[in-house]
Order: structure tokens, then sequence, then C-alpha cells
């Protein structure tokens, strides 16, 4: 099974440098998109819906944020917003749920020193999904969370030397993962099978020398297990984000794939 996961900074953008040309070569079962910045009814053109996949679309009247996944078998059901009042207007989160496995699209907000505001919204929606992650965690099915985490975990997720004064590398940011992980039991797939000091997947236009790794699949621990290859690919430019490509040896049945 294979999950691309990529922040588009506008799928119509994305699209136009050559992303959908690309991904459908990967042989991907799910295809996560973050950050769209488009409704569906302005995607007209059929790059946007390759054949062979079950498109689904979560996106907002400001043409801000939004996330999509694509599917190459018919989801049991598929959920948009988490219930988190006026967070889910902002379309963050799209979730296709299987028999014994559910696939989520999710973009956690962005926050800059220069909007204090935007610091506490961020930590209120972390806040959130935290209790949420707790909640499903006993449930009888395996998750993935593939999408934009705004949060750089460890130092080698950081490519600029002393980064404990940036947002998306705060201490409390970096305890709230390692909370997620050592507490709840999800694990970031990548780091299982890759400990290379110099994988980012996300250059701000700013700054091309700060890159960071933001952009990764969480998993619940049954997943753990399963985990069997993981790359950014950066031989293409699509936008300021990478693609993420996981693959896992997980069976979900006849019924779905």
């Amino acid at each position: 099974m294979r999950i691309i996961n990529f922040s588009a900074d506008g799928i119509e953008s994305a699209e136009k440098k050559g992303f959908f040309e690309w991904v459908i070569k990967q042989d991907a079962d799910f295809i996560c998109i973050q950050d769209l910045r488009a409704q569906e009814y302005d995607l007209v053109s059929d790059a946007f819906f390759p054949q062979g996949y079950f498109a689904y679309f979560f996106d907002n009247m400001d043409r801000d944020n939004g996330v999509a996944i694509y599917t190459r078998k018919l989801p049991k059901a598929i959920m948009t917003g988490l219930g988190f009042n006026d967070f889910d207007s902002e379309a963050r989160f799209i979730q296709a749920d299987f028999d014994e496995i559910s696939v989520a699209s999710i973009m956690i907000p962005h926050a800059s020193l220069d909007q204090p505001n935007s610091m506490e919204r961020k930590a209120q929606f972390l806040d959130l999904l935290q209790a949420h992650l707790d909640k499903i965690r006993n449930k009888r099915r395996e998750f993935v969370f593939a999408g934009n985490w705004e949060i750089a975990h460890e130092v080698c997720d950081m490519q600029q030397e002393n980064p404990d004064d940036n947002p998306g590398f705060l201490l409390e940011e970096r305890r709230w993962l390692d909370e997620i992980e050592h507490q709840l039991g999800y694990c970031d797939a990548f780091r299982l099978i890759n400990h290379d000091s110099d994988e980012f997947s996300w250059w701000p236009e700013s700054d091309k020398n700060t890159g960071m790794r933001v952009d990764f699949q969480l998993i619940s621990s049954g997943m753990k297990k399963n985990v069997e290859y993981g790359n950014i690919y950066k031989n293409q430019t699509f936008s300021s984000h990478a693609p993420v490509v996981m693959d896992y040896d997980f069976n979900l049945g006849e019924d779905d794939f």
C-alpha cells in the first residue's frame, strides 16, 4: 500500500508545474493533498481527476487551506472535519474509511511570531487534535494521518543551526509530538526507516537555506511493523513542499484493495 502526501501551495499551481503528471506514475493507493487554495468546482480540467481514482475534496469559500484525498477504491465513508467548531470551516481535515484502516489528509494551522494570535490558535488546534487521537486509538482499525504538520520534531529535521525560536520548532510544539508518540503510541512512519539528518520537505520562499521536515505520515501503533519504505521526492519542484512517499506492507482485503 503506497500513500503520498503533498502540500501544494495551491493545487492549480502545482498542476501547472507537473505534479499530477508525476504522481499518476507513482502507482499510489492514496494521494493526500493539502493547501488546495481552490474550490472543487474551480477544478474543471481532467488533470485534477486522474483516471482510476475516486477524488474527494474539502474546501472553503475563501479559497484558503483545503484538503483532498484520492483513493483507488471506493471508501466505506468520507469524514470532513473533526468537530472542532470554527476550525472545521477552514477545511483542514478529510478522512477516507475502509474496513480495517482510515487514511486522512490533514493540514495544521500555520503560525508566525509576528501574529501572536496565530500561535495561540495553532496550540488550540493541537490540543483538540491530541484529544481526538487519544479517543480513537482503541478503535479496531489502523490510522494513517498524512499531511503538513507545521512542526519539525528533532534537530535533524531542521536545516538551520539555531532553530529553537522558530515557530514549527518551539519546545511546546516538539513536546506535543513527544506526547503523541510516547503517551498515545502514534509514530512518524518516515523516521522508522530513515534517520538521515538532511531529509527536509519544506523550504520557505524567503530563505531556501532553512529547510524543515514538516510533512510526514503519523501512523497508529499497529502500523509500525508494516512500514517498508519512505522517500521525500526532491527531483522536481511542485511547490515549496516536497511530496512524501510511504509504502506499507498492509493487506486491506479484497473488499478494499
